[in-house]
């Protein structure tokens, strides 16, 4: 059996009514939903029904995305076809590093989702303590785009493909930094919608109380390595973990060099468990070589092939 990749998307891959399917088709993914429920009330009816400003709201959009993700991991889980499904990593985009612990069983779904939620709580408070921005830059030079950083003060949210890159920070800052990265002959840029400057040092109160919450968190031993966001590198230590998530909050998202470290380790085939298939298009950005699978519809599980 070929070994797979689990990988997990992020905030921004959110619709109205996602998952929906498979809580009606697995009985796995329903009781995903249920717990979650049970744990922030009323969340399974704004994943289903909205409305959206809730929905994209950072402290309901975080645990709504990971409920979806663990939800369609454990449908696929369930099949009779994928019980013996050999993974040999996984990772996930920003909050989707979070659903991969849960996958991998450094943490239960109850005690992931929870963590989540304090995510959510803390990003969303250091957002109105220091507001900010973002935008992603399609088709620049990523040498040139360092240099207007390192001048402006903007800093690098994420490294999503060779041809994407998200600048944060300051809102002035990310401005001044879009207009040149613009003038200089930037493919596309598009200033994004949220709530503030996610993976700059704007979010360091965030990371703060997050490294506090997370001292009291029991990790399990995982079943597989996760690759962290932080550093592109593998890891089954509890205590790096620990360090990586809170961390991560404050760093770029290594996503380029953590798909070509498991590339490098002759794994060509991913599955993207969640909502939308962002990571897939990113993927194909990156190395068109590699084969993603997406796990989002009843259809999706029956289906796939790895």
């Amino acid at each position: 059996m070929k070994k797979v990749a689990a990988i997990f998307p992020g905030q921004g891959s959110q619709s109205i009514g996602m998952g929906q399917e498979l809580y009606e088709y697995s009985p796995a993914a329903k009781a995903i939903f249920d717990k979650a429920d049970g744990i922030i009330e009323g969340l399974k009816e704004i994943i289903f029904h909205g409305p959206q400003e809730k929905l994209t709201a950072t402290r309901y959009c975080q645990p709504a995305i990971m409920t979806v993700s663990i939800a369609a991991y454990e449908a696929l889980k369930a099949n009779y076809k994928f019980k013996g499904l050999n993974l040999a990593f996984t990772c996930g985009h920003s909050l989707g590093e979070c659903s991969a612990l849960v996958a991998c069983g450094a943490l239960s779904f109850e005690d992931g989702l929870k963590l989540v939620a304090k995510r959510a709580e803390f990003m969303e408070e250091a957002c109105k303590i220091n507001p900010g921005k973002m935008a992603a830059i399609i088709g620049f030079d990523e040498s040139k785009l360092v240099e207007i950083c390192e001048k402006t003060g903007a800093q690098i949210a994420n490294y999503n493909s060779d041809s994407q890159i998200v600048i944060t920070g300051e809102s002035d800052k990310v401005l001044e930094a879009a207009q040149l990265i613009s003038a200089q002959g930037a493919k596309r840029l598009v200033v994004l919608e949220v709530a503030g400057g996610f993976h700059s040092s704007l979010m360091q109160p965030a990371a703060d109380k997050f490294k506090e919450f997370l001292a009291g968190i029991e990790f399990n031993d995982l079943d597989f390595p996760i690759i962290s966001n932080v550093d592109a590198f593998p890891t089954t230590n509890i205590e790096k973990i620990r360090e990586n998530l809170s961390k991560q909050i404050v760093s770029s998202v290594q996503w380029v060099k953590s798909i070509q470290y498991v590339s490098e380790q002759r794994i060509k085939d991913f599955i993207e468990f969640g909502p939308g298939n962002v990571l897939k298009g990113l993927i194909r950005n990156i190395d068109r070589e590699l084969n993603v699978s997406n796990i989002r519809v009843a259809d999706d599980v029956d289906k796939i092939e790895v």
